[in-house]
């Protein structure tokens, strides 16, 4: 979806800042064309600021957006995904998992996650960064308490796993 974007809005990166921005945020667009994230509407001028562009920008995609019909579907169905816990993890006392994979690999995801079931703790969060916009994605578990050593050296022996840190 994001190549995509990418190429039929190469001529204006002001509105690729915007549409990044929103995707990033799940801020979605209504029918009638005002931005909201989950039911809190926010102003073009509020995302402008955030983006960096000029709040004439953000109209001008948004009415883009809203007049191509399969990006239409996508902007008005998108949704926040609800508050990320790693930056408050430590506050909650809980521990936070940093994994660096191939984001192609199959797997990753369930193979650590094995290794934590087996380790008996429960995992609180699980977030997943999208290759397409994040140059080195994250896999970012929030977990009940910190894994142990061995835990972590078996995570690294995944064979397209690149680090673990955990904190």
């Amino acid at each position: 979806m994001w190549k995509s974007i990418l190429e039929q809005l190469s001529e204006y990166p002001a509105r690729i800042k915007v549409v990044r921005l929103m995707i990033e945020h799940g801020i979605g667009i209504t029918e009638h064309g005002s931005l909201v994230v989950g039911p809190v509407e926010i102003t073009d001028l509020a995302l402008a600021r955030a983006a960096g562009v000029d709040r004439r920008s953000v109209r001008k995609t948004v009415e883009y957006l809203l007049s191509d019909e399969t990006l239409k579907r996508i902007f008005t169905g998108l949704r926040p995904a609800g508050a990320l816990l790693s930056p408050i993890a430590k506050a909650l006392g809980y521990s936070v998992l940093e994994v660096r994979a191939d984001p192609s690999a199959v797997g990753v995801l369930a193979g650590i996650a094995s290794i934590i079931a087996e380790e008996g703790i429960p995992i609180r969060q699980a977030s997943a960064e999208d290759p397409d916009l994040f140059p080195e994605p994250r896999l970012i578990l929030v977990l009940e308490r910190y894994p142990s050593g061995d835990a972590i050296k078996r995570m690294l022996r995944i064979p397209t796993v690149k680090s673990v840190t955990a904190y």
